[in-house]
């Protein structure tokens, strides 16, 4: 009997033992096929994959830079955007007028939107994440001197992805896919970065002109992609200028530049201070006779750039060496200006009034809205107050 019951315990803990193996096996795959889908979802979350995990960050480098991908850009400072702050906002304002920015709040937005998160890293990562700025406003207010003073200012790479510049550059999607991952990888590697579009209303036109052979619209799917990628981490900044931004789906472009700014005229303020710092610039000599004041208000309508090609034929090498014999005359520069068409009313509206319809100018509109509003319901409960004494 006794050994009949030996038998019958080894038989059961045989069985046992088993089960239990059956179980650990089913256990561990249990766990792996977990640890699988978990492993899939990281890598879901990671991304798309190396395109050149073989090749070094130097030979990236120099192939955008032989490309013209990589550019160079003269070095140029925030302050040689000459400009004065716009006294009569205010007036404007309470006037029911909106008014256009002045050319310091345009250096103080680009200041806080561009230079400070992308020179600092704490402050790119503590700040609002700005991922894209479109400059816009017409030829000659400094849009281009813009892009090359955030560079300078913070010592950013350039990489132009400009139409004009990719074109027959990278074919094909394969092609495209490549040129992206190239930017992305080396502008985060080569932090801060500056990513520039120069006309960028060409990638969102409506109707795309048959003269025109760079292919615009070839990175429109690619660039809101490109944008979604750049994390809080990423020094890199899309900037894009525009000088014709009517031509363009206003949603599409506003959907891939998060902020615009719109560069105005210059006001007769700045456009004193400019008249006296280009002339100083470029060797001249102000005496007391130069009517500095009366020259600002003729040049009325003339942009920056206007004002910079009048001094520069004025003030020829020959002219500058003349001063101590002929002082310079307020009617020399005249003659220049009057060969060039000026930048009329009718065209900064149509600017202001394409500005209303993007996001930013609609959440203006309604925050000054806003401001009437509550201005006009605490003057009528006022009255109303005064009523009730009475």
């Amino acid at each position: 009997m006794q050994e009949e019951l030996d038998n019958l315990q080894m038989a059961v803990e045989r069985d046992k033992g088993k089960k239990g193996k059956k179980g650990g096996k089913s256990g561990k795959k249990g766990k792996k096929s977990k640890k699988g889908k978990k492993n899939a979802k990281k890598g879901k979350k990671k991304g798309e994959k190396d395109l050149t995990p073989d090749r070094t960050p130097e030979s990236l480098f120099k192939e955008l830079v032989a490309e013209g991908v990589i550019v160079d850009y003269p070095r140029v400072r925030l302050h040689d955007y000459v400009g004065e702050y716009s006294y009569l906002g205010t007036t404007l304002r309470q006037a029911n007028i909106e008014p256009m920015p002045s050319m310091s709040d345009v250096r103080r937005v680009i200041t806080e939107y561009t230079i400070l998160p992308l020179g600092s890293q704490a402050v790119h990562e503590k700040a609002p994440h700005v991922k894209s700025v479109l400059l816009v406003g017409p030829e000659g207010v400094g849009k281009r001197m813009l892009v090359n003073a955030m560079c300078t200012e913070t010592g950013a790479t350039l990489f132009d992805l400009t139409p004009e510049n990719i074109c027959g550059k990278y074919p094909g999607k394969k092609g495209l896919e490549m040129l992206l991952h190239l930017v992305y990888k080396v502008g985060k590697l080569y932090a801060p970065s500056v990513i520039y579009m120069q006309n960028a209303e060409k990638t969102f036109l409506k109707k795309i002109p048959k003269t025109d052979l760079s292919d615009p619209k070839r990175l429109k799917k690619d660039l809101p992609r490109l944008i979604k990628k750049l994390s809080q981490e990423d020094r890199i900044l899309l900037v894009g200028t525009s000088q014709l931004p009517f031509d363009s789906d206003v949603k599409a472009l506003t959907a891939v530049y998060q902020k615009v700014i719109l560069l105005p005229r210059p006001d007769y303020a700045s456009r004193y201070v400019l008249w006296r710092s280009l002339i100083q610039q470029y060797g001249g000599r102000l005496t007391p006779a130069f009517d500095l004041s009366s020259l600002a208000k003729v040049s009325d309508g003339y942009t920056p750039g206007h004002i910079k090609m009048a001094v520069t034929q004025v003030l020829s090498e020959r002219r500058a060496a003349q001063q101590h014999k002929k002082p310079l005359v307020t009617a020399e520069f005249v003659a220049p200006l009057a060969r060039i068409d000026p930048i009329y009313r009718e065209e900064e509206e149509a600017f202001k009034s394409w500005y209303s319809k993007t996001p930013m100018g609609k959440k203006r509109e309604k925050a000054t809205s806003g401001e009437t509003d509550e201005t006009e319901t605490k003057g009528k409960s006022g009255k109303d107050k005064k009523k009730g004494k009475k």
